[in-house]
């Protein structure tokens, strides 16, 4: 039995990968003839935090257009999102901004967001590691790169983004409902923008993993 539940949703334009960094978390599997999403998929994995025992709801939001009606409901309640774009295509990280905005207006204020470049161990890119790192620090958001395919750093998304969650319940700044999920005490922008004693800094000094 899980001590908490944290309400994760994967946001961000279609074909970015979202499925497949969920199932690679969930199954650690990939599959190249994974279908796009219609309307939402969901999955759950059981992690320990501090020998605390959380259950992650995980939410994969539709990207395309079409059925962004259909899936606003799905910000209610969300402790944290993973908002990803495909480093080889730019068009998806230009569309980071409407999707910033969608989780802001339809979440809490204080909602965790972590920005994810997925698809890193591409030769080909058109978004540098740079440019996903100084959009995360603009829009006070935790960035990392990870690779469905390879495995590379979507264990560590996911966990990351549970830990600082985590740090707001312990800390009070979050607090529990009756349905165990975690609901907002008050809102503190260090955790909404990523505690650095959370995320390890890089040489550059931003909260950014490669």
């Amino acid at each position: 039995m899980a001590d908490f539940i944290f309400k994760f949703i994967i946001i961000g334009d279609s074909s970015v990968g979202k499925s497949c960094l969920l199932l690679q978390f969930t199954e650690k599997q990939f599959r190249l003839d994974h279908e796009a999403t219609i309307g939402t998929e969901f999955a759950a994995r059981m992690i320990n935090i501090q020998d605390t025992v959380i259950k992650l709801q995980i939410w994969d939001t539709a990207g395309l257009e079409s059925f962004q009606a259909l899936t606003t409901s799905y910000y209610r309640g969300a402790s944290a999102a993973l908002l990803v774009y495909d480093v080889s295509q730019r068009t998806t990280f230009n569309s980071l901004p409407f999707w910033l905005n969608q989780a802001r207006s339809y979440a809490r204020p204080d909602l965790i967001i972590m920005l994810v470049g997925n698809k890193a161990d591409l030769d080909y890119r058109q978004v540098p590691f740079q440019e996903g790192c100084a959009f995360a620090q603009q829009h006070g958001l935790i960035f990392i790169e990870a690779s469905a395919k390879t495995g590379q750093n979507v264990e560590e998304a996911f966990l990351q983004t549970s830990r600082i969650v985590f740090k707001g319940v312990s800390d009070q700044v979050y607090d529990l409902g009756p349905s165990s999920s975690v609901k907002s005490l008050r809102i503190d922008r260090q955790h909404s923008m990523g505690d650095p004693s959370c995320v390890n800094l890089n040489a550059e000094g931003c909260a950014c993993i490669k």
